[in-house]
């Protein structure tokens, strides 16, 4: 009997191949491993470690008055919790030899008359060594340091004034600022986001980058291509299963995002799972295209990683992209999670909607129907 022209699409092929996947899937404890354990490990690992907030720097104090100014200053410092006096220092040297060897990023040196020269209304000029290593680290001890410094400094003329029976210093100018989205400032509620999207992005394509190309080292290909079933039904039998796992592995994610480390989602939540369910998919198709034309595991898994990595950089995770040069830009233009990673942001922090989102959401549905078409029209052609 002739097999009939309009069954384009058969249901219980489609099962078959899932469930078949599923138990192959269950059978395969290191990828087992990765689904489950990778997103919280992930999070864990990065959500402590990666940080922009700087915070007890090591400080060494040379301090050459040894007087209740000199201690006033520091004791300053200390109070911003961005500075943590580490030692004390007795000489020049011993100054430089704490930088040299790590013991301490930043020195604060108090010359012999400070006190003396305070008593007499008398300029006096402190130094601060500042390791310019980690420039994170010296722009934010440069900027805090001045701004201590400036305001003993206003302290110091408003109690001259004061003894002179002169009212309080008025400042010419002002400046209110008021922080947006993010009032503390906390890195977290930056990062978090973003590294739900990567994590999404690394555990799905690292899982099915394997999945066709385990299927041609164990022979397996083969056996299916003599079978009634048709290459649509073989790609989707293969990606519904990391469909379902990757949606898990999101939820998690963002679970402990949410409650963990205490990052809310302002915006709307539909919008964010299903938008998240669309870059799925995204990363599903591109995944299935390094199975398709990888050779072997190694091949696809060295494939796998030479997208991941520079995508990292690129994307917006770590640096700005405004910031990039314009070649770079374009570049990062290319990578789905680039746009991704904006609309996380935009629904994590600030809770906006498809209205602030539609130049991203465009972008992302592009690379879907553009990867999701060139991963099954090579799939074809790869089975038929």
């Amino acid at each position: 009997m002739k097999r009939n022209r309009l069954d384009l699409f058969s249901m219980g092929r489609f099962l078959s191949i899932v469930k078949k996947e599923i138990i192959q899937f269950k059978r395969d404890k290191p990828s087992l491993a990765i689904a489950l354990a990778m997103p919280i490990m992930m999070l864990m690992l990065f959500g402590y470690a990666i940080s922009t907030d700087v915070e007890n720097i090591k400080t060494t104090v040379w301090d050459q008055s040894r007087s209740a100014d000199s201690r006033d200053v520091i004791a300053s410092l200390e109070h911003t919790q961005l500075f943590e006096v580490v030692s004390y220092s007795l000489s020049e040297q011993e100054v430089e030899d704490q930088i040299d060897q790590g013991k301490a990023d930043v020195a604060l040196i108090i010359p012999p008359d400070f006190a003396h020269k305070r008593d007499n209304d008398e300029p006096v000029a402190l130094q601060m060594l500042i390791n310019g290593s980690d420039p994170n680290i010296a722009r934010t001890a440069t900027a805090n340091a001045q701004l201590i410094i400036q305001h003993k400094a206003l302290a110091v003329q408003e109690k001259i004034l004061a003894s002179k029976g002169m009212g309080e210093l008025e400042q010419p100018m002002s400046l209110e600022t008021r922080v947006l989205f993010n009032p503390d400032m906390d890195s977290n509620v930056f990062n978090i986001p973003g590294l739900i999207g990567l994590i999404m992005q690394n555990v799905t394509m690292i899982l099915t980058a394997f999945s066709l190309v385990r299927e041609k080292e164990k022979g397996t290909m083969e056996q299916l291509n003599v079978t009634p079933i048709k290459p649509v039904e073989l790609f989707l039998g293969k990606i519904t299963p990391y469909f379902f796992i990757g949606m898990f592995s999101f939820l998690v994610v963002l679970i402990l995002g949410i409650y963990w480390f205490h990052v809310p989602v302002k915006g709307s939540m539909s919008l964010l799972v299903t938008l998240s369910g669309m870059f799925l998919i995204t990363t599903l198709a591109l995944g299935m295209f390094v199975s398709i034309i990888s050779k072997t595991q190694l091949q696809a898994m060295q494939l796998a990683f030479a997208f991941i990595l520079p995508s990292v950089l690129l994307s917006g995770f770590l640096f700005p992209r405004d910031t990039m040069p314009m070649v770079i830009q374009w570049i990062g233009a290319i990578v789905p999670l680039t746009y991704y990673l904006e609309i996380l942001r935009g629904i994590f922090l600030k809770g906006v909607g498809v209205e602030a989102l539609w130049q991203d959401i465009i972008n992302l549905m592009i690379f879907f129907v553009l990867l999701l078409s060139i991963a099954v029209l090579r799939f074809r052609k790869k089975v038929e």
